[in-house]
Order: structure tokens, then C-alpha cells, then sequence
């Protein structure tokens, strides 16, 4: 068992119960089994860290008159310390995530690349100057918007914490981030690196709790000036309205999504099945831009399936510590009765399982990598988030057509296709309604590309300079020339 370092809330640079000595027990999902009790946020540790951060963004702090490198460099070092602990946080993140280790080692390597790409865009965050009517002399300036909520999901826990860091820190922005209840205790790790990176108190600060009572209290609060939340579509709902009852603060959401994959009988099969099952099984398929309806060419439908079927039978499922596992369990009982759930239903109505469909055991939550055939629109496993290992493949003959089924979900977070025709490849991706587009390849995300949604798949971005604009404001100065007579 790796060690447990920090359980209680950081506020202000320093480690701290809650106000009501509140705990909450964090499970290993490959065992249903308790690691810790973490310290519960309540209200007031929410009011507590929210005063911490904005002492930290007043005008005399630190932290607002130190120079953008000097920003920079902390980042920097940052991604220094992650990189020094990234076999501790690895094993951590197994235990608490349920994530294979030799996927993890390669996530954290990819973090600690975010946090320097925004370390290396602090000092070059500028405005401009306006060629204005009359004898105005008009230049613009950005400046960080203030204090930030941050409220991230459980099924990529750091990644999703230097998501929100990386943008929020490059800024000048202070944060309060509350990572998922389910998987708090790398977060707290990176609040401990923070603090020796050198990070004001106050800057950076983490606190465990429960959504309707931390998430809420956070995103309802008067000092804070912009919310950004990655979770479900329900709950992006509940940030809106939460923004509208506080202070209207800025909004930004990554919600969910169930993204189409298209695949045409000219693609090459052995690279389209690998394609396919990648966009739909990494991370246990608890992925938001996973490539959950696998649209196939009907030329090709029939030896695609079968050939994905042997794909997934290959599938190493179990301990996520042991060397060679693809798949470890899912991250709670609820996501493994949901994704059973759906798998029934979609039987019911005609689907085939080709195989899987299953619990594995009764210790822990894992369950087998599925497949389904013989999928229609209507049916729940093509309408619904599964956000579990359910490849489910449905049949198209034409373009229009199935750029006409791609498009007929609420969602629009990610879409891709595969083939050797251009023409159809680009025509598709000019229709799809998605924010990421992929062709001839699925989920390729680099620090450098913005990722968001349309639709209910929420709005805003992380990664690349454009998320950098829901952390800042941009002020305008107009200064009055003298007339000459």
C-alpha cells in the first residue's frame, strides 16, 4: 500500500481540518476497499479558502507585482517537482483511481508538459492598441480576472487539476480548486508541491468535499469571479444557475458527450478496428470525448465486428498495479451498475453483445470490455453517456447519412473518421457539430490544442492559448491627445 501523506484541506499554504472536523472516506476501486479519511470541506472552509486566495490577488500581494517570468518560473518548477515525485503520484493515482500504473507514468509525463507550456506563456499575455476616431490614443490591456473556482471530475484526476492550474496560474489568477470526492489525494500531493515550488500563500488552494456542499458554496460565492467546472451536463446546468444567483461570474464548462467515430469501407481495417478501440477503451471508456457510437460502412460492418470483438477479448483486465494491464475497475458502484444498466437495456431492444457485458468477480467494481452489434439510434447504449468499456457499432451507407445521424445528439464535445478519401474526411469534419475533430487518428490532445464543446457539451476551453481568455479580462484605456491649434 503507497502511503497516504495528506488528508486534511490546504488553505493559505498550510494543511488544515475542516472547521467542523468533518471527514469522508476515499475507496480503492479495485477493492472496494477504504484508503483514508479525508477532511470535509464545509461552507466555511469554502468562505476560509476563498479569503485566502483573494488576500493573496489584492494589489499590494505578491503575487500580483511579481513579474510574468517570475510566474514562469514557477511554473516551471512546478512541473520540476512533478516530474521528481511521478512514480509516488503514479501509485497513487492507481490506488485511488482504479488507472493502470504504466498509463499513468505516461499521463504524468504529458501534466508536467501542460504546466510547461503554460510556464512558457506568462510573459507573453498582451493586449494592443486601437487606431480609435477623433484624437483618442486607445490601447488595451488583459489582467487576470481574480479569484477562480475550480471543480474537477474523478476520471482524470491530475490531469484534470493541471488543466485548470496550467491557464488559471499562467494568468495571475488565485484559485480554490475542489477535486471529485471519489479521487482527492493527488490533488492534495500537488498542493504540497506547490507550496515548495515557492507559490504564495493563498495562490493555490485545495479542498476536498462533497459537490452540493463545497461545489455549491464555491460556485455561489460573491468573491469569486469565474467558475470553471468539468463534470456532468446536470450539473453544468447547476453552475449556470449558481453564476445567475451569485454575482454572474464568468462560466466556463467541459461537460459531457457522446461522440461519434466514423469509419469508411475504404480505411484500412487492421488500423481502423485499433483506432476504434483505443477511442472507446482508454481509461476503462471513462472518457468524455470517448468514441462511444462507432458508426462503420456497411460494406465492411460484418468483418469490422468481428475483428473488433478479437480486439477486445485481448484486453488485459485486472490489478491495475501489475505490469501489461490495459483495463483496472471503475471508479465507483454507481458508474458499474450504470454501465450494466445500459447494457441490459440496450439487449432489450434488440442490440447483440458479441462479448463481455458482465461484472469480473465480486471484488471491486471491474467489468469486461464490451461489444455491440446490430446498434440503432433509439437505443439507450447510442443515446446515453455510458462512461464504461461499451463499444457500441452501428451501421451507415452514405455521407449525408451519417453526417445527419452524427449530429443528432445534445451533445458536440468530439467527433472523428477514418478513411483514405479526403474529400469525405474533410466535408465530415466541416459537418460534424464537435469541438474536436480527429481524422484518421482519435483523442489526439497536446498541451497546444483547445478542447471544448458545442452544445450541451458545455462552452469554453482548456489547453492552448484560447483558454487562456476565460482567465482574463481585458480592460480599455483611452488616453486624450492634445489639439493643436
Amino acid at each position: 500500500m503507497v502511503q497516504i501523506k495528506y488528508t486534511k484541506l490546504f488553505i493559505n499554504n498550510e494543511f488544515v481540518d475542516s472547521v467542523s472536523g468533518k471527514t469522508f472516506p476515499t475507496i480503492n476501486p479495485a477493492t472496494g476497499e477504504k484508503i483514508a479519511e479525508v477532511s470535509e470541506a464545509q461552507k466555511e472552509d469554502v468562505d476560509n479558502a476563498v479569503a485566502a486566495a483573494k488576500k493573496a490577488f489584492e494589489r499590494n500581494s505578491t503575487w500580483r507585482n511579481m513579474d510574468a517570468s517570475q510566474r514562469g518560473k514557477l511554473i516551471n518548477k512546478f512541473a520540476d517537482l512533478l516530474e521528481r515525485d511521478i512514480q509516488y503520484l503514479a501509485e497513487l493515482e492507481v490506488y485511488n483511481s482504479g488507472k493502470p500504473l504504466d498509463a499513468v507514468l505516461l499521463e504524468l509525463q504529458y501534466y508536467a508538459g501542460i504546466l510547461r507550456y503554460y510556464a512558457g506563456y506568462t510573459d507573453k499575455i498582451h493586449g494592443n492598441t486601437i487606431p480609435v476616431d477623433g484624437k483618442g490614443f486607445t490601447l488595451t490591456k488583459k489582467q487576470p480576472v481574480g479569484v477562480v473556482g475550480q471543480i474537477i471530475p474523478w476520471n482524470y484526476p491530475i490531469g484534470m487539476a493541471i488543466w485548470k492550474l496550467g491557464p488559471a496560474l499562467c494568468t495571475g489568477c488565485t484559485v480554490v480548486l475542489k477535486p471529485a470526492e471519489q479521487t482527492p489525494l493527488t490533488a492534495l500531493v500537488l498542493a504540497a508541491l506547490s507550496k515548495e515550488a515557492g507559490f504564495p500563500a493563498g495562490v493555490i488552494n485545495i479542498i476536498p468535499g462533497l459537490g452540493p456542499v463545497a461545489g455549491e458554496a464555491l460556485a455561489m460565492h460573491n468573491d469569486v469571479r469565474k467558475v470553471a467546472f468539468t463534470g456532468s451536463t446536470d450539473i453544468g446546468h447547476k453552475i449556470l444557475e449558481y453564476s445567475a444567483k451569485s454575482n454572474l461570474k464568468k462560466v466556463s464548462l467541459e461537460l459531457g458527450g457522446k461522440s461519434p467515430l466514423v469509419i469508411f469501407d475504404d480505411a484500412d481495417l487492421e488500423e481502423a478496428v485499433a483506432i476504434a478501440h483505443d477511442a472507446i477503451f482508454e481509461n476503462h471508456g471513462q472518457n468524455c470525448c470517448a468514441g462511444s457510437r462507432t458508426f462503420v460502412q456497411a460494406g465492411i460492418y460484418e468483418e469490422f465486428v468481428k475483428k473488433a470483438v478479437e480486439k477486445a477479448r485481448q484486453r488485459k483486465v485486472g490489478n491495475p498495479l501489475e505490469s501489461g494491464v490495459q483495463q483496472g475497475p471503475q471508479i465507483d458502484q454507481p458508474s458499474l451498475d450504470k454501465i450494466l444498466r445500459i447494457i441490459a437495456e440496450s439487449k432489450e431492444q434488440g442490440a447483440k453483445i458479441e462479448t463481455g457485458g458482465s461484472r469480473i468477480g465480486d471484488k471491486g467494481f471491474f467489468v469486461e470490455p464490451t461489444v455491440l452489434s446490430g446498434v440503432t439510434d433509439e437505443m439507450s447504449c447510442a443515446i446515453n453517456e455510458i462512461f464504461g468499456p461499451v463499444q457500441s457499432i452501428l451501421k451507415f451507407n452514405t455521407l449525408d447519412e451519417v453526417i445527419e445521424r452524427a449530429n443528432s445528439t445534445t451533445y458536440g464535445l468530439a467527433g472523428g473518421v477514418i478513411t483514405k478519401n479526403i474529400d469525405n474526411a474533410l466535408v465530415f469534419a466541416n459537418a460534424v457539430e464537435a469541438g474536436s475533430v480527429w481524422i484518421n487518428c482519435y483523442d489526439y490532445i497536446t498541451p497546444q490544442t483547445p478542447f471544448g464543446g458545442f452544445k450541451k457539451s458545455g462552452f469554453g476551453k482548456d489547453l492552448g492559448a484560447d483558454s487562456l481568455d476565460d482567465y482574463l479580462v481585458t480592460k480599455v484605456i483611452t488616453i486624450m491627445l492634445p489639439v493643436k491649434n
